[in-house]
């Protein structure tokens, strides 16, 4: 260990940016085992480590780093999973420039260690050497729990609660389980095999998936609780937030999410409507993206690699406040996308379909109530791009809940998210929990797998009260 002073940072190799932009693929080659165990042993085994301080899941970073380095990487998954329901997913897709290896010791000076990228060849690893099985629980247990929503917070709940022995049920609307990890994420990010695998391992660990299944059409909120000990809802939140200005309602200005579900659905071999005519599809077209977060990101290189003639984002603050990853930044500068900072929408041109988006420009004022800089229009600076098709990444809102759900005794925040009790993670309905975005906003997927950990547990302690209180009951009369 300690090596960190005679070795470098290393990444494993990244395609060239004229290759990549050809393909979905993942931008990374894997790394092989003498240069992941290298980067390892870069790590400092510091006595207070911030990594594992600045990472939602608390993951043992330097416990599988350090083994990672001696050779032991079977014991180093084991030491990842234990924290962490889909450590190889992480590996790919956290920000580990805000989170881990941003908080890393060593990085000031001599680079951060490559924690992220190693992470995900334990994991790959693991799966390649059958190291990976089916849940197979101590006990079998009689009582049941739904999950609404199999994204990753109900992904990680279902895992939780079928090692201590429930019968786990998951309810989706989609017609395949992984959510926004199936939909909403690009292949170069994360490749579709990553969440299908893990899917069959909870399938052949007796998790029962009900696809295709809508709360509030095929069964209501009431009819599901009366079928399960507990019911845990974990459906995200997609209802894409709006930006009104002159001309917003020009054809070809379309939500991030049904952009990248078109391209995600035709990736897996679905026949799309609107990828086949056009209107999801940026080939040949100057497209303009209108955000600075990570699904931003997403759209533009989405869009490099269906072939646009020109790829701009255009985003309200400068670089060093944007909330996307600057690791993001960087891949989606180097293949093409130029980035127009401190710029947002005034105006869309066009008289039928958007031709250009006029922008104004801004400077950053006072903070706001987030303590980032706002931004506060230029007088009299505007510029025109050109664009025939304009994505709007400007996040996600949860849906109107209770009329969803068909509950009205369920109560939401002020902020429209579903409202809990922070110590048992329940709704106002009994037996009722909530974890994810559906509770936190739109937020990363590392935080939702933390919260469906956190609810199996409360869940778990719910369902055991109850029974010792039935049995008590019991026993008085």
């Amino acid at each position: 260990m300690l090596r960190f002073v005679d070795l470098d940072q290393r990444m494993p190799e990244k395609r060239t940016a004229k290759d990549r932009a050809r393909d979905f693929d993942e931008i990374y080659n894997e790394f092989v085992t003498e240069e992941a165990a290298k980067q390892a042993s870069r790590c400092s085994q510091c006595g207070i480590p911030f990594c594992q301080v600045h990472c939602p899941l608390g993951n043992n970073i330097p416990d599988w780093l350090k083994l990672t380095a001696e050779g032991r990487l079977e014991e180093a998954y084991e030491v990842s999973s234990a924290t962490n329901n889909m450590p190889e997913v992480c590996g790919r897709i956290c920000p580990q420039d805000r989170l881990c290896e941003g908080n890393c010791v060593i990085e000031k000076g001599f680079n951060a260690v490559t924690i992220g990228s190693v992470e995900k060849y334990i994991t790959d690893t693991a799966w390649d050497k059958g190291w990976v099985k089916p849940i197979t629980p101590r006990i079998e247990r009689d009582q049941s729990v739904g999950m609404i929503g199999a994204g990753p917070a109900g992904l990680a709940a279902a895992e939780e609660l079928r090692k201590r022995g429930y019968q786990v049920h998951v309810y989706d609307r989609y017609d395949r389980i992984g959510g926004l990890m199936i939909y909403g994420i690009p292949n170069f990010k994360l490749e579709k095999e990553v969440i299908t695998r893990r899917v069959k391992r909870l399938e052949d660990s007796g998790v029962v998936f009900h696809r295709s299944f809508e709360v509030g059409r095929d069964a209501s909120l009431a009819e599901l609780k009366e079928k399960h000990d507990a019911l845990l809802i974990s459906t995200g939140v997609y209802k894409a937030r709006d930006i009104q200005t002159p001309g917003s309602g020009l054809k070809n200005i379309v939500p991030a999410m049904s952009y990248l579900t078109a391209s995600n659905r035709k990736g897996l071999g679905d026949e799309v409507a609107e990828f086949e005519d056009g209107s999801l599809n940026a080939e040949g077209k100057n497209v303009v993206v209108v955000g600075g977060g990570d699904t931003a990101m997403d759209c533009v290189r989405t869009a490099t690699r269906q072939g646009a003639k020109s790829v701009k984002c255009l985003y309200r603050r400068d670089r060093e406040n944007m909330p996307g990853s600057m690791r993001e930044v960087k891949h989606a500068e180097e293949e093409g996308v130029k980035f127009i900072w401190l710029s947002s929408p005034a105006g869309f041109l066009g008289d039928d379909a958007v031709t250009g988006v006029r922008a104004q420009k801004m400077r950053l004022g006072m903070p706001d109530a987030s303590g980032r800089q706002s931004p506060e229009p230029i007088k009299g600076s505007v510029a025109t791009h050109k664009a025939d098709l304009v994505i709007k990444a400007l996040g996600f809102d949860p849906e109107e809940i209770p009329t969803l759900f068909g509950a009205p005794a369920l109560e939401v925040s002020r902020w429209g998210t579903i409202k809990i009790d922070f110590r048992t993670m329940m709704t106002s309905i009994d037996g009722v929990f909530a974890a994810g975005d559906i509770v936190r906003g739109a937020s990363l997927v590392v935080w939702a797998i933390r919260d469906g950990r956190d609810a199996a547990a409360a869940i778990h302690d719910y369902i055991e009260a109850k029974a010792i209180r039935d049995q008590l009951i019991a026993k008085a009369s």
